[in-house]
């Protein structure tokens, strides 16, 4: 997904609710690696990815400075339909 706003473009990859959600969650951070810039970082250029709730545990093996330092923002979907950031 890609969402822009004053600027900002936000390149995300979502997971929904699986049986593997360990695999499917490293899957996924493959997936937004493989499209950030080969060229390095790039003003107004965030990456995000967007979890369920079971999937939160999984995220959290990567390490937060990790997350940091690409500027990886996670957002959590609730079974309600609701959007967070943990």
């Amino acid at each position: 997904m890609v969402a822009e706003k004053d600027g900002l473009k936000v390149l995300a990859e979502a997971k929904g609710r699986t049986a593997a959600i360990g695999l499917d969650v490293d899957t996924m951070f493959g997936q937004l690696l493989r499209r950030m810039p080969s060229t390095g970082r790039s003003e107004g250029m965030r990456f995000a990815v967007v979890v369920p709730t079971a999937a939160v545990s999984a995220v959290r093996r990567v390490p937060a400075w990790v997350l940091e330092e690409l500027q990886i923002d996670v957002y959590v979907v609730g079974d309600d339909g609701s959007v967070a950031a943990p």
